[in-house]
């Protein structure tokens, strides 16, 4: 963590108010006047995708307090943002390079009672921003993700089971189809209150992606320090907050979806190396044991009665997708060494922050 958000943390556990306060303002109003939207973007590439993002951001209603453009070590980006976007604040990523330290550099800047990021190949639909904040009227409430609908460019592949639609960062077959706590959020389309970040500290960019490199957790990890400093507080899913998120021809390949699958289960070693593996695993073990099942059984049923050999191939996928998953999680802990165990304390280091499922 940088020095500014590491004193802030400092600052927030001794003030004794958010940081002994589980219900973080109680059932204060948010509004969309009181949000900032942060958008990370690293490459010119997805310029057009960055500006759409950007229009949709402008185009919610109430408007939102501030719009953040993090440009992630791209000068050139950086002034172009600058010169062609109205009304956005465009900022460098002062910290190495990635999304984790790109998502540290908006936070830095944010006015905004509530902080929301909103991935830069997503556009907000009309609401976003009014159903997040929305949500915030219950006491404890310290984090708000919304649903993330995939906009296949080349059409979804028949074998690609939308149980693993978080390999390519969207809402999966497993969540909630209605408001409910979740234990994380899915990074594309998340919220929480700034005192989250006053008082436990930044993402952790030991666990972030960084370009395209397709690994993750870092939300998952935020989220996980960020309830165990405030027992009883929650995170929400809200699916009503939408966003439809840019899935690329490329990520609709076999070869992304085994390499994102392995890069998954690596990147839940480190969290669970952070966080232990009681609530490094928690939502996993639910979604293995039930959701993962039903989907194999569904489909090959599917396939016997409508004789279509695609629903098998989905069913393999699935298959495959957790021996994967599971594959790169115990090469993650052969790695970095055993997951701490419940009761275990943090690492000096766990001032951290996907991850799916």
């Amino acid at each position: 963590m940088s020095a500014d958000l590491r004193s802030l943390a400092d600052g927030g556990r001794a003030s004794g108010s958010a940081a002994d306060d589980p219900s973080l303002g109680g059932t204060t109003p948010i509004s969309p006047g009181d949000l900032s939207v942060v958008i990370c973007a690293y490459t010119l590439e997805r310029w057009d995708q960055i500006v759409a993002a950007v229009e949709s951001v402008h185009a919610q209603r109430p408007p939102v307090r501030e719009l953040i453009l993090v440009a992630d070590h791209n000068d050139e980006l950086a002034r172009r943002a600058g010169a062609e976007l109205s009304n956005v604040r465009v900022v460098e990523n002062s910290e190495a390079q990635g999304l984790s330290g790109a998502r540290n550099s908006g936070v830095r800047v944010c006015l905004g009672r509530v902080i929301a990021f909103l991935d830069d190949d997503a556009t907000a639909e009309p609401g976003w921003g009014a159903a997040l904040c929305a949500a915030y009227a219950e006491a404890g409430v310290i984090g708000v993700g919304g649903r993330s609908e995939p906009q296949w460019v080349a059409g979804r592949p028949g074998w690609f089971p939308d149980e693993f639609d978080w390999v390519v960062g969207c809402t999966y077959r497993g969540l909630p189809e209605h408001l409910a706590p979740v234990r994380n959020m899915i990074g594309s389309n998340m919220s929480f209150r700034s005192e989250v970040f006053a008082t436990v500290g930044a993402f952790d960019p030991s666990v972030g992606r960084v370009g395209a490199n397709p690994v993750g957790c870092e939300e998952t990890e935020l989220c996980i320090r960020a309830t165990r400093h405030w027992p009883g507080s929650r995170i929400l899913y809200e699916p009503a907050a939408r966003v439809r998120h840019t899935v690329p021809a490329e990520r609709g390949r076999w070869s992304y979806f085994r390499s994102r699958c392995l890069a998954e289960g690596r990147s839940k070693a480190q969290v669970t190396r952070l966080a232990g593996a009681q609530a490094g695993l928690a939502s996993e073990r639910r979604y293995t044991l039930r959701v993962l099942p039903l989907g194999v059984i569904t489909r090959l049923g599917r396939a016997l009665r409508e004789r279509r050999l695609e629903p098998a191939r989905a069913a393999g996928a699935i298959c495959a997708g957790l021996a994967l998953t599971t594959t790169g999680y115990l090469l993650g802990l052969l790695r970095d060494g055993r997951p701490r165990t419940r009761g275990e304390t943090p690492p000096a280091t766990s001032e951290v922050g996907s991850g799916t499922p």
